[in-house]
């Protein structure tokens, strides 16, 4: 007999609230009931961004309010700027394209960060370019971008927009906002805000709006100018997943009560708990030099498929972790650390995958992983 154990970066484990959230009757989206409880997420999502910037809620995943910050800030033929180093760079690639962007991307291997210096210089060849799109945490590879040097850089150029798809950095890494310039920050609800998937977010600065004034692109359901406005009366433009606002209420208030500082630091031990043990075990951590707090990618043993280890946790344990996902799938498999995990989940899958390398006939002394995380929580509580 087992439970369930979910470990991937999306969606996470519920808080236990939210579930109880959901459960409530439902309320209708046109009564000040609802425009109470959606005026307490938006200024709960201000406070989670850590920003005094209009935050808009779309109902939809994360990839709704990526199309919508392409839509918003680029027309047909404006030159877009993407830093592409795994899936989700490339879905930037995918989507300036499908709508008629003349795109430049900046391809970084896998696993690996951009250089800031790289971006600087693009935009110095390219001066007219209105956007640059990018991730904080790449989550197929396990590695996150300096979203700060690249704030200050974009930040120098006052036709140029930085967009971060923050879907797996909100709420995991320091992000303030408008400190570091970041013009439209993306996020969804299936991460560390510890929701089900339905709902997107997107910060916008002043220095966006300006410049989405501007845009002639077609938009509908994705119009930013729009739902500023409806947002203002504590509404959405379209039906809303209402019992979704109503648990993000749940969530947000446990994060306030937490500490949006607490919530980051947590992701930070399991995580650097994770990279100690994986190393302890001797297995290489797939984005070595620049590590996501948000999950850690760990390159299956040599002539190891990773998907024997993840059928191994699900088979053995009743415990999810993903594959790689494209041309990785079968080199590597990511453990989560944001949102609802604690150090005892964490050191307890660490334990899982000791006996999994063993039942591989891996040379792993058992307890070596444990021992390198129990390590680093002392360090870290001390």
């Amino acid at each position: 007999m087992f439970k369930e154990r979910l470990f991937t970066p999306g969606p996470t484990q519920l808080l236990p609230g939210v579930q109880t959230a959901m459960a409530q009757p439902i309320v209708h989206h046109r009564t000040e009931e609802f425009r109470s409880i959606f005026r307490e997420v938006l200024d709960g999502l201000r406070y989670m961004y850590n920003t005094e910037n209009d935050v808009l809620c779309f109902t939809a995943s994360g990839s709704g309010a990526m199309e919508g910050a392409v839509v918003n800030l680029l027309s047909p033929g404006d030159k877009a700027l993407v830093v592409s180093a795994g899936k989700f760079g490339e879905r930037w690639t995918g989507l300036c394209k499908a709508f008629g962007a003349n795109t430049n991307v900046l391809s970084i291997p896998y696993g690996q960060a951009a250089n800031p210096r790289d971006v600087a210089a693009e935009l110095d060849k390219h001066p007219d370019t209105r956007a640059v799109f990018v991730q904080y945490s790449e989550s197929s590879t396990g590695a996150r971008h300096d979203v700060k040097a690249l704030g200050e850089i974009v930040h120098r150029r006052p036709k140029t927009a930085l967009v971060v798809d923050a879907i797996t950095g909100l709420g995991v890494m320091e992000m303030p906002v408008d400190e570091w310039h970041l013009d439209v920050v993306v996020a969804g609800s299936q991460k560390a805000l510890m929701l089900p998937p339905g709902l997107a977010f997107a910060s916008v600065s002043q220095k966006a709006w300006e410049l989405i004034e501007t845009t002639r692109s077609s938009k509908f359901y994705f119009d930013y100018r729009k739902e500023r406005k409806s947002n203002a009366k504590g509404e959405s433009s379209y039906t809303p997943a209402i019992t979704l606002i109503v648990a993000a209420r749940e969530a947000i208030r446990h994060i306030r009560s937490l500490g949006r500082d607490q919530l980051i630091a947590n992701a930070g031990l399991l995580a650097e708990a994770t990279r100690g043990a994986a190393k302890a075990l001797g297995l290489r951590l797939f984005a070595e030099s620049s590590p996501s707090d948000a999950l850690t990618a760990i390159c299956a043993p040599s002539g190891v498929d990773s998907g024997t280890i993840v059928k191994a946790f699900k088979k053995e344990f009743g415990a999810t972790v993903a594959n790689g996902q494209g041309e990785m799938k079968g080199q590597l498999f990511r453990i989560a650390h944001l949102g609802y995990y604690d150090f005892t989940d964490t050191v307890a899958l660490i334990a899982l995958l000791e006996i999994i390398l063993k039942r591989l006939n891996i040379p792993v002394e058992l307890g070596a992983g444990v021992t390198a995380a129990q390590k680093v929580y002392l360090a870290r509580s001390s």
